[in-house]
């Protein structure tokens, strides 16, 4: 009996491993991925090896044959290099300038604009505007929102009753802008008047003259300024804004550009009872953002990023789409923004079109050879197989979500595959600040800078949406390792992050 038993135990030893319980799979995917975007440098090492091998076996004879040759082909030898010469100096002239992001900085509202759960919830009860089905509503939405006690609402809302007036929104827009304005200038140490393109978003509040203008006026840009104002864009219009001054860097040699980002609420705060329309007023908060972006080479020392990529998707031929997020009047003339039911799913489309034009752009060959074999497979022999989901995280070491509501995170962490570390400078930006619309992504960038979490050459992927519909996705590239600039909006708060959201 013994000796049956060690045979049986030697037959089983000889047996191969159980790989699949033994073998962690994602260490088979990282040597797959390491392996083909290795692929060409693995090819030409034998090549070279070949290339040094003959090169070392030629003797001075063979050296001054191959002179002698190139000697008496002069005319060949010089039509050569000036094809060489000429054709290098047109790819110089001609390829696109780097744009660098110089430094950012993101407005922090004064502690009595504080919005607490309690407070807020009074004073929509106390303007008399909303019956109780409205207040259940917007009750439940709060508990719900991800938002914490510390986000800002403007100080007309703040009254009771409110006074939504043209001058209150003025007043918030200068006080965001000028507040995201004034630390940049000190932290950056560049002139006013060295600026040579404005680009100013805010989608709901387009007084004249302009919030563009209203910059020029206050710190006396000069008067040749290439100015320009983005309404009506929503939420991803921040990389819509990045993308405009981009292009102008590109014909617009030696100069900076500014980009400001921000949303006004003061006279855009809904006071229906239309339920579509409520959820505006529980997620929007104050906050802004104002980036300085140089094509100069000389900036990037002192730079902290390099754009890579910018990829917009726009979705407005379709109805459903276009009408999913509408500013329009409810049966009592009250004028709010409504948000359709089919949100999510629209905003899934346009984030499937955006990443299949941008993946090839940052995806390595190995997720790009998985995602195509799977296509073929899927289109020839089985419609029912399930599409490959190519891994981002391969391609980008952090993340930017635009923080505009709990569903909108939990969306993106599902379908991209993302873990809780990868969405957490969205979370917490929506805890902290509540949804800042278009400068939603720079709190966020803020927040992984304050971690200590950004090391040179980490790419960061942006990606907003906005009505119209719209997807828009900026990736960046750190240029060293980041550090917070002074002031940042998570100075002195950082420490209490990430906090735990109640589900």
């Amino acid at each position: 009996m013994a000796a049956a038993a060690a045979g049986v135990q030697i037959q089983q030893s000889r047996r191969l491993p159980d790989f699949l319980n033994s073998v962690n799979l994602k260490y088979v995917k990282l040597g797959y991925h390491y392996l083909i975007s290795n692929l060409l440098t693995l090819c030409l090492i034998p090549v070279m090896a070949v290339i040094l091998i003959e090169a070392s076996q030629m003797n001075p004879d063979d050296i001054l044959h191959l002179w002698k040759h190139l000697k008496y082909n002069l005319v060949s030898v010089i039509i050569c290099s000036t094809v060489l010469v000429f054709g290098s100096t047109v790819y110089i002239m001609t390829r696109p300038r780097p744009v660098y992001l110089v430094d950012y900085s993101c407005y922090k509202a004064n502690d009595e604009l504080k919005a607490p759960y309690e407070r807020f919830m009074q004073h929509s009860r106390l303007t008399g505007d909303f019956d109780e089905s409205s207040l259940e509503f917007q009750r439940k939405i709060l508990e719900r929102s991800g938002l914490g006690d510390e986000t800002y609402v403007p100080e007309a809302m703040h009254h009771l009753p409110p006074q939504p007036s043209m001058q209150a929104a003025r007043e918030e827009a200068e006080q965001v802008m000028f507040g995201a304005l004034d630390k940049l200038f000190a932290n950056t140490n560049v002139k006013p008047k060295d600026i040579g393109v404005l680009v100013v978003n805010c989608s709901l509040f387009n007084p004249t003259p302009s919030l563009s203008a209203m910059i020029v006026n206050k710190y006396k840009l000069r008067g040749n300024i290439r100015s320009f104002n983005l309404g009506g864009m929503g939420c991803s219009a921040g990389v819509i804004a990045v993308d405009l001054a981009k292009d102008m860097l590109q014909v617009h040699r030696n100069t900076y550009a500014v980009v400001v980002s921000t949303e006004n609420i003061t006279q855009n705060w809904y006071f229906g009872n239309e339920k579509s329309m409520l959820i505006p007023n529980c997620l929007f908060r104050v906050g802004g953002a104002a980036i300085l972006l140089s094509n100069k080479s000389v900036d990037r020392r002192r730079a902290k990023y390099k754009l890579v990529h910018v990829v917009r998707t726009h979705r407005g031929a379709d109805d459903k789409a276009f009408r999913c997020v509408y500013q329009e009047q409810d049966d009592a003339g009250k004028t709010g923004v409504s948000l359709s039911k089919d949100l999510m799913a629209i905003a899934g489309g346009a984030l499937k079109t955006n990443i299949t034009t941008l993946g090839p752009l940052v995806l390595p060959i190995s997720e790009q050879l998985l995602f195509f074999a799977t296509l073929i497979i899927k289109k020839i022999f089985n419609k029912h197989v399930k599409p490959y989901i190519p891994d981002f995280k391969l391609a980008f070491d952090h993340f930017c979500i635009h923080a505009g509501g709990r569903a909108v995170i939990d969306e993106l962490e599902k379908n991209l595959q993302l873990t809780q570390v990868h969405v957490e400078a969205s979370r917490m930006t929506l805890h902290r600040f509540g949804n800042t619309s278009s400068s939603s992504i720079w709190y966020e960038l803020a927040y992984t800078e304050a971690k200590g979490r950004m090391r040179k050459g980490y790419k960061v992927w942006q990606i907003a949406f906005g009505s119209g519909f719209k997807c828009n996705s900026a990736v960046w590239q750190a240029l060293r390792d980041v550090k917070p600039s002074p002031n940042g909006p998570w100075e002195d708060c950082i420490d209490r992050y990430p906090v735990k959201v109640v589900s």
